[in-house]
């Protein structure tokens, strides 16, 4: 199952105890801190969960998979994200 914004709502909601709206705020204020840190190009590091960072990628050949032709791809930026220790050793049950 996925995590949906939805559901982190409704999360914050039962185990905090603020109203829905207030914790929609918060999640809505949370992501547009993470969204422009990552836009000026820093990394947003949460301690026990992980790093997500932007990387550049240079432009590089590919091939349109319906046609078959060469193409070329720009260059672009993606966000990368390394998980933490911590949250890996909880994933793989070790403590």
């Amino acid at each position: 199952m996925t995590l949906s914004k939805a559901d982190l709502i409704d999360s914050i909601y039962n185990q905090v105890g603020i109203s829905k709206t207030k914790s929609a705020r918060l999640v809505e204020s949370l992501l547009e801190i993470m969204k422009r840190t990552l836009e000026n190009g820093e990394d947003v590091l949460i301690s026990g969960f992980g790093k997500f960072s932007p990387k550049e990628k240079d432009k590089r050949k590919g091939r349109n998979p319906q046609t078959g032709e060469d193409l070329m791809l720009r260059s672009r930026t993606v966000v990368r994200f390394k998980c933490s220790g911590v949250l890996r050793d909880k994933i793989n049950g070790k403590r």
